[in-house]
Protein backbone atom coordinates (compact mmCIF):
# COMPACT_ATOMS: atom_id res chain seq x y z
CA UNK A 1 0.00 0.00 0.00
CA UNK A 2 1.42 3.15 -0.81
CA UNK A 3 -0.02 6.45 0.95
CA UNK A 4 0.51 10.11 0.60
CA UNK A 5 -1.29 13.00 1.75
CA UNK A 6 -3.93 15.03 -0.21
CA UNK A 7 -4.81 18.74 0.58
CA UNK A 8 -7.55 20.86 -1.67
CA UNK A 9 -7.38 24.07 -1.29
CA UNK A 10 -10.52 26.38 -2.48
CA UNK A 11 -12.24 29.69 -2.09
CA UNK A 12 -14.38 28.62 0.64
CA UNK A 13 -13.13 25.54 2.13
CA UNK A 14 -9.66 23.63 2.74
CA UNK A 15 -9.70 19.78 3.13
CA UNK A 16 -7.33 17.55 3.51
CA UNK A 17 -7.12 13.38 4.07
CA UNK A 18 -4.91 10.27 4.35
CA UNK A 19 -5.02 8.42 0.52
CA UNK A 20 -4.02 4.95 -0.25
CA UNK A 21 -2.66 6.00 -3.78
CA UNK A 22 -3.03 2.44 -4.99
CA UNK A 23 -6.67 1.59 -4.14
CA UNK A 24 -7.89 5.25 -4.09
CA UNK A 25 -9.58 4.76 -0.64
CA UNK A 26 -9.02 7.28 2.06
CA UNK A 27 -7.13 6.11 5.27
CA UNK A 28 -8.44 9.20 7.74
CA UNK A 29 -11.08 11.12 8.11
CA UNK A 30 -11.64 13.88 6.01
CA UNK A 31 -10.95 17.36 7.87
CA UNK A 32 -12.27 20.20 6.43
CA UNK A 33 -11.76 24.24 7.57
CA UNK A 34 -13.23 26.74 5.66
CA UNK A 35 -10.62 28.97 4.07
CA UNK A 36 -9.73 32.03 6.06
CA UNK A 37 -11.19 35.38 4.78
CA UNK A 38 -9.29 37.20 2.10
CA UNK A 39 -7.77 33.84 1.12
CA UNK A 40 -3.95 35.58 1.61
CA UNK A 41 -1.03 33.17 1.57
CA UNK A 42 -0.04 33.29 5.40
CA UNK A 43 -3.55 32.58 6.15
CA UNK A 44 -3.88 29.62 4.01
CA UNK A 45 -0.49 28.00 4.62
CA UNK A 46 -1.50 28.31 8.93
CA UNK A 47 -5.01 26.53 7.83
CA UNK A 48 -3.23 23.85 6.33
CA UNK A 49 -0.92 23.35 8.95
CA UNK A 50 -3.85 22.91 11.24
CA UNK A 51 -5.51 20.33 9.01
CA UNK A 52 -2.31 17.97 9.28
CA UNK A 53 -2.08 18.50 12.96
CA UNK A 54 -5.78 17.48 13.33
CA UNK A 55 -4.96 14.42 10.67
CA UNK A 56 -1.99 13.74 13.80
CA UNK A 57 0.44 11.12 13.65
CA UNK A 58 -0.94 9.56 10.24
CA UNK A 59 0.28 12.36 8.14
CA UNK A 60 3.92 12.09 9.16
CA UNK A 61 6.37 11.74 6.67
CA UNK A 62 4.15 10.66 3.78
CA UNK A 63 4.05 12.80 0.47
CA UNK A 64 2.42 15.83 0.37
CA UNK A 65 0.48 16.89 -2.58
CA UNK A 66 -1.28 20.12 -2.49
CA UNK A 67 -4.32 21.46 -5.44
CA UNK A 68 -4.77 24.81 -5.31
CA UNK A 69 -7.24 27.37 -7.80
CA UNK A 70 -4.14 28.24 -10.35
CA UNK A 71 -2.28 28.10 -12.67
CA UNK A 72 0.36 25.68 -11.12
CA UNK A 73 3.77 26.47 -13.26
CA UNK A 74 7.03 25.11 -11.66
CA UNK A 75 6.33 25.29 -8.49
CA UNK A 76 4.73 29.03 -8.35
CA UNK A 77 1.18 30.26 -8.68
CA UNK A 78 0.68 32.34 -11.58
CA UNK A 79 -2.93 33.16 -11.54
CA UNK A 80 -5.81 33.50 -8.32
CA UNK A 81 -8.85 32.42 -8.19
CA UNK A 82 -11.31 33.33 -5.48
CA UNK A 83 -8.53 33.84 -2.81
CA UNK A 84 -5.89 36.44 -3.01
CA UNK A 85 -3.89 38.05 -5.49
CA UNK A 86 -0.84 37.80 -3.43
CA UNK A 87 -0.43 34.25 -4.78
CA UNK A 88 0.51 35.92 -8.50
CA UNK A 89 3.57 34.84 -9.06
CA UNK A 90 4.27 33.39 -5.68
CA UNK A 91 6.90 30.34 -5.75
CA UNK A 92 3.83 28.86 -3.62
CA UNK A 93 5.71 25.01 -3.59
CA UNK A 94 8.94 26.04 -2.15
CA UNK A 95 6.35 28.45 0.78
CA UNK A 96 4.75 25.34 1.75
CA UNK A 97 7.84 22.80 1.42
CA UNK A 98 9.79 25.11 3.91
CA UNK A 99 6.99 25.45 6.54
CA UNK A 100 5.50 21.47 6.33
CA UNK A 101 9.88 20.71 6.14
CA UNK A 102 9.00 18.53 3.56
CA UNK A 103 8.75 17.81 0.08
CA UNK A 104 5.07 19.06 -1.41
CA UNK A 105 3.66 18.60 -5.02
CA UNK A 106 1.66 22.16 -5.75
CA UNK A 107 -0.54 21.63 -8.80
CA UNK A 108 -4.17 22.63 -10.36
CA UNK A 109 -6.59 21.78 -8.57
CA UNK A 110 -8.81 20.48 -11.88
CA UNK A 111 -5.70 19.01 -13.06
CA UNK A 112 -5.40 17.43 -9.72
CA UNK A 113 -9.34 16.05 -10.74
CA UNK A 114 -8.54 14.87 -13.67
CA UNK A 115 -5.92 13.18 -12.02
CA UNK A 116 -8.26 11.25 -10.07
CA UNK A 117 -11.20 10.13 -12.60
CA UNK A 118 -8.05 8.42 -14.64
CA UNK A 119 -6.77 6.58 -11.67
CA UNK A 120 -9.69 5.78 -9.55
CA UNK A 121 -12.84 7.34 -11.21
CA UNK A 122 -15.05 7.66 -14.95
CA UNK A 123 -11.76 7.22 -17.16
CA UNK A 124 -9.93 4.31 -15.00
CA UNK A 125 -8.95 2.45 -18.45
CA UNK A 126 -9.58 4.54 -20.73
CA UNK A 127 -6.63 5.08 -23.37
CA UNK A 128 -5.74 7.93 -25.31
CA UNK A 129 -7.13 11.61 -24.86
CA UNK A 130 -9.45 12.11 -21.82
CA UNK A 131 -10.17 15.67 -20.83
CA UNK A 132 -12.08 16.58 -17.85
CA UNK A 133 -14.35 19.61 -17.31
CA UNK A 134 -15.37 21.49 -14.30
CA UNK A 135 -18.24 23.35 -14.91
CA UNK A 136 -18.87 25.80 -11.73
CA UNK A 137 -18.33 29.21 -11.49
CA UNK A 138 -16.07 29.03 -14.34
CA UNK A 139 -14.76 26.01 -16.51
CA UNK A 140 -11.64 24.48 -15.29
CA UNK A 141 -10.03 21.67 -17.14
CA UNK A 142 -7.66 19.28 -17.31
CA UNK A 143 -5.72 17.20 -20.09
CA UNK A 144 -4.31 13.53 -19.53
CA UNK A 145 -3.45 11.55 -22.53
CA UNK A 146 -2.58 7.85 -22.10
CA UNK A 147 -1.80 8.82 -18.09
CA UNK A 148 0.06 11.23 -18.94
CA UNK A 149 -1.22 15.38 -17.15
CA UNK A 150 -0.78 17.75 -19.72
CA UNK A 151 -0.89 20.75 -17.11
CA UNK A 152 -2.59 23.64 -17.11
CA UNK A 153 -4.81 23.60 -19.74
CA UNK A 154 -7.65 26.24 -19.56
CA UNK A 155 -9.84 25.13 -21.68
CA UNK A 156 -12.55 27.31 -20.09
CA UNK A 157 -10.94 30.41 -21.44
CA UNK A 158 -11.37 29.61 -24.83
CA UNK A 159 -12.67 32.34 -26.84
CA UNK A 160 -16.18 31.21 -28.57
CA UNK A 161 -17.95 33.59 -30.46
CA UNK A 162 -15.90 36.48 -29.80
CA UNK A 163 -16.65 35.93 -25.98
CA UNK A 164 -14.51 33.71 -22.71
CA UNK A 165 -16.46 30.45 -23.08
CA UNK A 166 -16.84 29.99 -19.30
CA UNK A 167 -18.76 33.45 -19.35
CA UNK A 168 -21.17 31.93 -21.11
CA UNK A 169 -20.89 28.02 -20.43
CA UNK A 170 -20.24 28.01 -17.08
CA UNK A 171 -23.13 27.02 -14.29
CA UNK A 172 -22.67 30.06 -12.71
CA UNK A 173 -24.05 31.83 -16.50
CA UNK A 174 -26.49 29.22 -16.27
CA UNK A 175 -27.84 30.58 -12.82
CA UNK A 176 -27.04 34.20 -14.19
CA UNK A 177 -29.32 34.36 -17.11
CA UNK A 178 -31.89 31.99 -15.11
CA UNK A 179 -31.15 29.28 -18.13
CA UNK A 180 -33.46 25.91 -18.04
CA UNK A 181 -31.31 22.87 -18.29
CA UNK A 182 -32.57 21.64 -21.76
CA UNK A 183 -31.39 25.73 -22.86
CA UNK A 184 -28.09 25.68 -21.27
CA UNK A 185 -27.06 22.02 -22.89
CA UNK A 186 -28.53 23.27 -25.99
CA UNK A 187 -27.72 26.82 -26.78
CA UNK A 188 -24.72 27.14 -24.66
CA UNK A 189 -22.39 23.51 -24.04
CA UNK A 190 -23.24 22.25 -27.28
CA UNK A 191 -20.97 25.16 -28.95
CA UNK A 192 -18.62 24.64 -25.85
CA UNK A 193 -18.23 20.83 -26.09
CA UNK A 194 -18.02 21.25 -29.85
CA UNK A 195 -15.42 23.60 -29.90
CA UNK A 196 -13.20 21.13 -27.30
CA UNK A 197 -14.20 18.17 -29.83
CA UNK A 198 -13.02 19.79 -33.07
CA UNK A 199 -9.62 21.46 -32.06
CA UNK A 200 -8.51 18.24 -29.78
CA UNK A 201 -10.62 15.42 -30.78
CA UNK A 202 -10.47 13.42 -27.82
CA UNK A 203 -11.20 10.08 -26.54
CA UNK A 204 -13.86 10.87 -23.42
CA UNK A 205 -15.21 13.81 -22.03
CA UNK A 206 -15.60 14.10 -18.56
CA UNK A 207 -17.84 16.67 -16.90
CA UNK A 208 -17.51 17.37 -12.88
CA UNK A 209 -18.71 20.03 -10.75
CA UNK A 210 -21.48 20.20 -8.00
CA UNK A 211 -24.00 20.47 -11.27
CA UNK A 212 -22.70 17.03 -12.53
CA UNK A 213 -25.01 15.27 -9.77
CA UNK A 214 -27.67 16.53 -12.31
CA UNK A 215 -25.68 15.47 -15.24
CA UNK A 216 -29.44 13.24 -16.45
CA UNK A 217 -30.68 16.52 -16.94
CA UNK A 218 -28.05 17.98 -19.44
CA UNK A 219 -25.48 15.11 -20.87
CA UNK A 220 -28.02 13.65 -22.88
CA UNK A 221 -29.13 16.86 -24.75
CA UNK A 222 -25.74 17.03 -25.85
CA UNK A 223 -24.83 15.47 -29.50
CA UNK A 224 -21.13 14.84 -29.97
CA UNK A 225 -19.31 11.87 -31.50
CA UNK A 226 -17.06 11.78 -28.45
CA UNK A 227 -18.41 10.21 -25.43
CA UNK A 228 -19.40 12.39 -22.43
CA UNK A 229 -19.95 11.25 -19.22
CA UNK A 230 -20.23 12.45 -14.91
CA UNK A 231 -17.28 12.74 -13.05
CA UNK A 232 -17.51 9.94 -10.15
CA UNK A 233 -14.89 11.51 -7.61
CA UNK A 234 -16.49 14.14 -6.71
CA UNK A 235 -15.53 16.04 -3.41
CA UNK A 236 -12.50 13.97 -2.86
CA UNK A 237 -11.59 14.28 -6.43
CA UNK A 238 -8.69 17.37 -5.82
CA UNK A 239 -7.69 14.97 -2.61
CA UNK A 240 -7.37 11.97 -4.65
CA UNK A 241 -5.48 13.65 -7.43
CA UNK A 242 -3.38 15.95 -5.46
CA UNK A 243 -2.04 12.77 -2.97
CA UNK A 244 -1.38 10.19 -6.17
CA UNK A 245 0.35 13.07 -8.05
CA UNK A 246 2.87 13.60 -4.85
CA UNK A 247 3.80 10.15 -5.37
CA UNK A 248 5.94 9.86 -8.72
CA UNK A 249 5.87 6.57 -10.78
CA UNK A 250 6.98 5.98 -14.28
CA UNK A 251 3.56 6.32 -15.64
CA UNK A 252 3.08 9.82 -15.35
CA UNK A 253 0.28 10.46 -13.08
CA UNK A 254 0.76 8.47 -9.70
Amino acid sequence: MTTALGIDIGGTGIKGALVDVDSGELLSDRVKLATPAGGEPEAILATVVEIIAKLGGVADGVPVGVCFPAIVKNGKTMSAANVSKKWIGLDAEALFEKTLGRDITFVNDADAAGVAEVRFGAAKGVDGLVILTTLGTGIGSAMIYNGVLVPNSELGHLEIGGKDAETRASFSAKERSRLSFHKWATKRLQKYYSAVEFLFSPDLFIVGGGVSKSHEEFLPLLNLATPIVPAKMRNNAGILGAAALAVKTPEGVA
